[in-house]
Protein backbone atom coordinates (compact mmCIF):
# COMPACT_ATOMS: atom_id res chain seq x y z
CA UNK A 1 0.00 0.00 0.00
CA UNK A 2 1.32 3.46 -0.91
CA UNK A 3 2.30 5.48 2.15
CA UNK A 4 0.17 8.63 2.36
CA UNK A 5 2.23 11.79 2.22
CA UNK A 6 1.53 15.31 3.43
CA UNK A 7 3.53 18.32 2.19
CA UNK A 8 6.83 18.54 4.06
CA UNK A 9 6.21 22.27 4.60
CA UNK A 10 2.67 21.72 5.91
CA UNK A 11 3.02 24.01 8.97
CA UNK A 12 4.13 26.88 6.73
CA UNK A 13 1.32 26.18 4.24
CA UNK A 14 -1.29 26.15 7.00
CA UNK A 15 0.06 29.35 8.54
CA UNK A 16 0.19 31.22 5.23
CA UNK A 17 -3.27 30.06 4.15
CA UNK A 18 -4.77 30.98 7.53
CA UNK A 19 -3.17 34.43 7.65
CA UNK A 20 -4.27 35.22 4.10
CA UNK A 21 -7.82 33.97 4.67
CA UNK A 22 -8.10 35.87 7.94
CA UNK A 23 -6.88 39.10 6.32
CA UNK A 24 -9.38 38.68 3.47
CA UNK A 25 -12.28 37.83 5.77
CA UNK A 26 -12.60 34.26 4.47
CA UNK A 27 -12.32 32.72 7.95
CA UNK A 28 -14.03 33.82 11.14
CA UNK A 29 -11.53 33.87 13.99
CA UNK A 30 -12.94 34.15 17.50
CA UNK A 31 -10.44 35.42 20.10
CA UNK A 32 -10.78 33.91 23.55
CA UNK A 33 -9.85 34.53 27.14
CA UNK A 34 -8.22 31.55 28.82
CA UNK A 35 -7.79 30.13 32.30
CA UNK A 36 -6.45 26.90 33.75
CA UNK A 37 -8.69 24.80 35.97
CA UNK A 38 -7.59 21.59 37.65
CA UNK A 39 -9.56 18.39 37.04
CA UNK A 40 -8.33 15.73 39.47
CA UNK A 41 -4.99 17.61 39.51
CA UNK A 42 -4.77 17.68 35.68
CA UNK A 43 -4.49 21.20 34.18
CA UNK A 44 -7.52 21.81 31.96
CA UNK A 45 -7.95 24.80 29.66
CA UNK A 46 -11.16 26.80 29.94
CA UNK A 47 -11.72 29.31 27.14
CA UNK A 48 -14.35 32.05 26.86
CA UNK A 49 -15.57 33.57 23.61
CA UNK A 50 -18.82 35.56 23.85
CA UNK A 51 -18.75 36.21 20.10
CA UNK A 52 -19.32 32.50 19.49
CA UNK A 53 -22.86 32.79 20.82
CA UNK A 54 -23.82 34.37 17.48
CA UNK A 55 -22.02 31.79 15.31
CA UNK A 56 -24.43 30.12 12.86
CA UNK A 57 -25.25 26.56 13.91
CA UNK A 58 -25.41 23.89 11.21
CA UNK A 59 -28.05 21.19 11.59
CA UNK A 60 -26.98 18.00 13.35
CA UNK A 61 -25.88 15.25 10.94
CA UNK A 62 -28.84 13.04 10.10
CA UNK A 63 -28.63 9.26 10.60
CA UNK A 64 -27.51 7.44 7.47
CA UNK A 65 -29.95 4.53 7.71
CA UNK A 66 -32.04 3.56 4.69
CA UNK A 67 -35.27 4.52 6.45
CA UNK A 68 -34.11 8.05 7.09
CA UNK A 69 -32.76 8.48 3.56
CA UNK A 70 -36.03 7.39 1.96
CA UNK A 71 -38.12 9.68 4.15
CA UNK A 72 -35.98 12.70 3.32
CA UNK A 73 -35.55 12.04 -0.41
CA UNK A 74 -37.72 15.03 -1.31
CA UNK A 75 -35.63 17.45 0.76
CA UNK A 76 -32.64 19.26 -0.74
CA UNK A 77 -29.33 17.89 0.54
CA UNK A 78 -27.73 19.90 3.36
CA UNK A 79 -24.84 22.19 2.50
CA UNK A 80 -21.56 20.27 2.46
CA UNK A 81 -18.61 22.59 3.21
CA UNK A 82 -16.11 19.93 2.11
CA UNK A 83 -17.65 18.97 -1.24
CA UNK A 84 -16.32 22.01 -3.10
CA UNK A 85 -14.55 24.24 -0.58
CA UNK A 86 -13.63 27.82 -1.54
CA UNK A 87 -10.09 27.98 -2.95
CA UNK A 88 -9.16 30.48 -0.23
CA UNK A 89 -9.69 27.78 2.41
CA UNK A 90 -7.90 24.92 0.62
CA UNK A 91 -4.45 24.13 1.98
CA UNK A 92 -3.46 21.05 -0.04
CA UNK A 93 -4.47 17.67 -1.38
CA UNK A 94 -2.65 14.71 0.05
CA UNK A 95 -0.85 12.10 -2.02
CA UNK A 96 -2.74 9.90 -2.96
CA UNK A 97 -5.47 12.56 -3.45
CA UNK A 98 -8.21 10.81 -1.45
CA UNK A 99 -8.15 13.47 1.27
CA UNK A 100 -7.99 17.26 1.26
CA UNK A 101 -6.81 19.75 3.86
CA UNK A 102 -8.92 22.87 4.38
CA UNK A 103 -9.08 25.59 7.00
CA UNK A 104 -11.80 25.52 9.62
CA UNK A 105 -13.96 28.49 8.65
CA UNK A 106 -14.89 29.12 12.29
CA UNK A 107 -11.65 29.04 14.29
CA UNK A 108 -11.08 29.39 18.02
CA UNK A 109 -7.47 28.23 17.77
CA UNK A 110 -5.39 29.94 15.06
CA UNK A 111 -4.47 27.63 12.15
CA UNK A 112 -7.19 25.09 13.03
CA UNK A 113 -7.56 22.94 9.93
CA UNK A 114 -9.50 19.93 8.72
CA UNK A 115 -8.68 16.65 7.00
CA UNK A 116 -11.71 15.64 4.91
CA UNK A 117 -12.32 12.82 2.48
CA UNK A 118 -12.24 14.11 -1.10
CA UNK A 119 -15.39 12.11 -1.93
CA UNK A 120 -18.29 12.01 0.49
CA UNK A 121 -18.05 9.41 3.25
CA UNK A 122 -20.30 9.34 6.34
CA UNK A 123 -19.01 10.84 9.57
CA UNK A 124 -20.89 8.15 11.48
CA UNK A 125 -19.06 5.25 9.80
CA UNK A 126 -15.89 3.70 11.14
CA UNK A 127 -12.63 5.30 10.06
CA UNK A 128 -10.53 3.56 7.42
CA UNK A 129 -6.80 2.83 7.40
CA UNK A 130 -6.40 5.65 4.85
CA UNK A 131 -8.15 8.15 7.14
CA UNK A 132 -5.76 7.36 9.97
CA UNK A 133 -2.73 7.19 7.70
CA UNK A 134 -3.54 10.65 6.35
CA UNK A 135 -3.84 12.01 9.89
CA UNK A 136 -0.51 10.42 10.79
CA UNK A 137 1.15 12.02 7.75
CA UNK A 138 0.02 15.43 9.00
CA UNK A 139 1.30 14.73 12.51
CA UNK A 140 4.68 13.75 11.09
CA UNK A 141 4.84 16.91 8.98
CA UNK A 142 4.38 18.91 12.20
CA UNK A 143 7.15 17.04 13.97
CA UNK A 144 4.59 15.56 16.33
CA UNK A 145 3.26 18.93 17.52
CA UNK A 146 -0.28 18.33 16.27
CA UNK A 147 -3.48 17.22 18.01
CA UNK A 148 -5.98 15.32 15.85
CA UNK A 149 -9.56 14.62 16.91
CA UNK A 150 -12.67 13.02 15.42
CA UNK A 151 -16.30 13.40 16.49
CA UNK A 152 -18.70 10.59 15.57
CA UNK A 153 -22.33 10.16 16.59
CA UNK A 154 -25.11 12.26 18.07
CA UNK A 155 -23.49 12.75 21.50
CA UNK A 156 -19.97 13.52 20.22
CA UNK A 157 -20.27 17.17 19.20
CA UNK A 158 -20.27 16.28 15.49
CA UNK A 159 -21.84 18.94 13.25
CA UNK A 160 -21.13 17.87 9.65
CA UNK A 161 -22.12 14.56 7.97
CA UNK A 162 -19.13 14.55 5.54
CA UNK A 163 -16.26 12.64 7.17
CA UNK A 164 -13.55 14.87 8.54
CA UNK A 165 -10.92 14.85 11.24
CA UNK A 166 -9.84 18.10 12.86
CA UNK A 167 -6.26 19.18 13.48
CA UNK A 168 -4.88 21.72 15.94
CA UNK A 169 -1.23 22.83 16.15
CA UNK A 170 -0.32 22.29 19.80
CA UNK A 171 1.76 25.47 20.01
CA UNK A 172 -1.25 27.54 18.88
CA UNK A 173 -3.43 25.81 21.48
CA UNK A 174 -1.26 27.56 24.08
CA UNK A 175 -2.06 31.03 22.71
CA UNK A 176 -3.57 33.30 25.35
CA UNK A 177 -2.77 31.13 28.36
CA UNK A 178 -1.58 33.11 31.39
CA UNK A 179 2.23 33.10 31.36
CA UNK A 180 2.55 31.54 34.81
CA UNK A 181 0.21 28.70 33.77
CA UNK A 182 1.24 28.16 30.14
CA UNK A 183 3.96 25.65 30.94
CA UNK A 184 1.66 23.58 33.18
CA UNK A 185 -0.85 22.60 30.51
CA UNK A 186 -0.24 19.80 28.04
CA UNK A 187 -2.45 17.76 25.75
CA UNK A 188 -4.57 15.47 27.91
CA UNK A 189 -4.28 12.52 25.51
CA UNK A 190 -0.50 12.55 25.97
CA UNK A 191 -0.91 12.68 29.76
CA UNK A 192 -3.24 9.68 29.63
CA UNK A 193 -0.79 7.88 27.35
CA UNK A 194 1.94 8.18 29.96
CA UNK A 195 -0.22 7.34 32.97
CA UNK A 196 -2.72 4.90 31.49
CA UNK A 197 -5.23 7.10 33.29
CA UNK A 198 -8.22 6.62 31.01
CA UNK A 199 -9.57 3.79 33.13
CA UNK A 200 -7.88 4.60 36.42
CA UNK A 201 -9.84 7.62 37.62
CA UNK A 202 -7.45 10.32 36.45
CA UNK A 203 -10.32 11.96 34.55
CA UNK A 204 -14.03 11.87 35.45
CA UNK A 205 -15.08 10.21 32.20
CA UNK A 206 -14.38 6.82 30.64
CA UNK A 207 -11.79 6.57 27.90
CA UNK A 208 -9.52 3.93 26.44
CA UNK A 209 -5.85 4.49 25.68
CA UNK A 210 -3.30 2.84 23.44
CA UNK A 211 0.28 3.97 23.01
CA UNK A 212 1.57 3.91 19.43
CA UNK A 213 4.76 2.01 18.69
CA UNK A 214 7.66 4.35 17.96
CA UNK A 215 8.70 2.74 14.68
CA UNK A 216 7.64 2.65 11.03
CA UNK A 217 5.55 -0.50 11.51
CA UNK A 218 3.66 1.11 14.38
CA UNK A 219 2.91 4.13 12.22
CA UNK A 220 1.63 2.20 9.21
CA UNK A 221 -1.98 2.67 8.12
CA UNK A 222 -2.68 -0.96 9.01
CA UNK A 223 -1.19 -0.70 12.50
CA UNK A 224 -3.00 2.55 13.24
CA UNK A 225 -6.29 1.07 12.09
CA UNK A 226 -5.76 -2.03 14.22
CA UNK A 227 -5.13 0.15 17.29
CA UNK A 228 -8.25 2.19 16.53
CA UNK A 229 -10.41 -0.93 16.18
CA UNK A 230 -9.10 -2.32 19.47
CA UNK A 231 -10.09 0.89 21.23
CA UNK A 232 -13.46 1.02 19.49
CA UNK A 233 -14.29 -2.57 20.44
CA UNK A 234 -13.33 -2.00 24.05
CA UNK A 235 -15.58 1.06 24.12
CA UNK A 236 -18.45 -0.88 22.56
CA UNK A 237 -18.01 -3.60 25.16
CA UNK A 238 -18.13 -1.01 27.95
CA UNK A 239 -21.24 0.70 26.54
CA UNK A 240 -23.19 -2.18 25.01
CA UNK A 241 -22.19 -5.22 27.05
CA UNK A 242 -19.70 -8.03 27.25
CA UNK A 243 -20.61 -9.66 23.93
CA UNK A 244 -20.40 -6.48 21.87
CA UNK A 245 -16.87 -7.14 20.63
CA UNK A 246 -17.98 -10.27 18.78
CA UNK A 247 -20.45 -8.22 16.71
CA UNK A 248 -18.07 -5.45 15.64
CA UNK A 249 -16.84 -5.34 12.06
CA UNK A 250 -14.18 -3.12 10.53
CA UNK A 251 -16.40 -0.83 8.47
CA UNK A 252 -19.89 0.60 8.29
CA UNK A 253 -21.95 2.47 10.85
CA UNK A 254 -20.46 2.88 14.32
CA UNK A 255 -22.64 1.46 17.09
CA UNK A 256 -21.79 4.13 19.65
CA UNK A 257 -21.09 7.85 19.81
CA UNK A 258 -17.45 8.57 20.54
CA UNK A 259 -14.53 10.96 20.28
CA UNK A 260 -11.12 9.85 19.05
CA UNK A 261 -7.87 11.68 19.71
CA UNK A 262 -4.50 11.00 18.15
CA UNK A 263 -1.05 12.44 18.72
CA UNK A 264 2.40 11.23 17.73
CA UNK A 265 2.56 8.84 20.69
CA UNK A 266 -0.98 7.85 21.63
CA UNK A 267 -4.53 7.16 20.50
CA UNK A 268 -7.44 7.72 22.91
CA UNK A 269 -11.12 6.89 22.42
CA UNK A 270 -13.89 8.23 24.64
CA UNK A 271 -17.40 6.72 24.32
CA UNK A 272 -20.05 9.41 24.71
CA UNK A 273 -23.38 9.27 26.54
CA UNK A 274 -24.22 12.95 26.14
CA UNK A 275 -22.78 16.06 24.52
CA UNK A 276 -22.42 17.81 27.87
CA UNK A 277 -24.58 19.08 30.68
CA UNK A 278 -25.87 22.10 32.58
CA UNK A 279 -23.60 24.34 34.63
CA UNK A 280 -25.50 24.49 37.92
CA UNK A 281 -24.65 26.99 40.65
CA UNK A 282 -25.96 26.59 44.19
CA UNK A 283 -27.59 29.56 45.86
CA UNK A 284 -26.16 31.04 49.03
CA UNK A 285 -26.54 28.49 51.78
CA UNK A 286 -26.32 25.61 49.34
CA UNK A 287 -30.01 24.75 49.30
CA UNK A 288 -30.60 22.31 46.47
CA UNK A 289 -34.00 23.76 45.63
CA UNK A 290 -32.38 27.11 44.92
CA UNK A 291 -29.80 25.91 42.40
CA UNK A 292 -29.53 27.99 39.24
CA UNK A 293 -28.60 26.80 35.76
CA UNK A 294 -26.27 29.47 34.33
CA UNK A 295 -25.55 27.73 31.03
CA UNK A 296 -24.90 24.46 29.28
CA UNK A 297 -21.43 23.16 28.50
CA UNK A 298 -21.08 21.20 25.24
CA UNK A 299 -17.92 19.19 24.61
CA UNK A 300 -16.48 17.60 21.49
CA UNK A 301 -13.20 15.80 20.83
CA UNK A 302 -11.16 18.70 22.20
CA UNK A 303 -12.07 17.38 25.64
CA UNK A 304 -9.32 14.81 24.99
CA UNK A 305 -6.88 17.69 24.60
CA UNK A 306 -7.92 18.95 28.03
CA UNK A 307 -9.90 21.96 26.83
CA UNK A 308 -13.45 23.29 27.20
CA UNK A 309 -15.17 26.35 25.74
CA UNK A 310 -17.91 28.60 27.12
CA UNK A 311 -19.82 31.40 25.43
CA UNK A 312 -21.40 33.30 28.34
CA UNK A 313 -19.99 35.43 31.14
CA UNK A 314 -22.09 33.54 33.69
CA UNK A 315 -20.55 30.18 32.71
CA UNK A 316 -17.05 31.66 32.62
CA UNK A 317 -17.40 33.17 36.09
CA UNK A 318 -19.06 30.10 37.62
CA UNK A 319 -16.55 27.54 36.35
CA UNK A 320 -13.52 29.60 37.36
CA UNK A 321 -15.01 30.17 40.81
CA UNK A 322 -15.76 26.47 41.31
CA UNK A 323 -13.88 24.00 39.06
CA UNK A 324 -15.92 21.18 40.62
CA UNK A 325 -18.75 22.33 38.33
CA UNK A 326 -16.59 21.35 35.34
CA UNK A 327 -15.85 17.97 36.92
CA UNK A 328 -19.58 17.44 37.37
CA UNK A 329 -20.29 18.05 33.68
CA UNK A 330 -17.34 15.91 32.56
CA UNK A 331 -18.65 13.02 34.65
CA UNK A 332 -21.87 13.02 32.59
CA UNK A 333 -20.39 12.76 29.10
Amino acid sequence: MTRIRAPANLPELVRATFNRAKTNGDVNFYPTQAAILHVNSIPFQLRFSPALASKPKPPKPAPTSSSSSSSSSSKPPPFDPFADPPPSLVIAKLDPPDHILVLNKFAIVPEHFILATAAFAPQTHLLTPADLGAARACIDAYGGRLFVFFNSGEHSGASQPHRHLQLLPVDRMRDGLPEHEESGWEVLADVLGRTGGGEAGHVPFRCFVERLADNDNGHSDKALHAAYLRLYRRACEAVLGTNAQEEEGEEGEARISYNLAMTRDVMVLCPRRSEGGPVVVAAAGGKEAEETVVGRLALNGTVLAGTALVKSQAEWDALRADPALLVRVLSKI
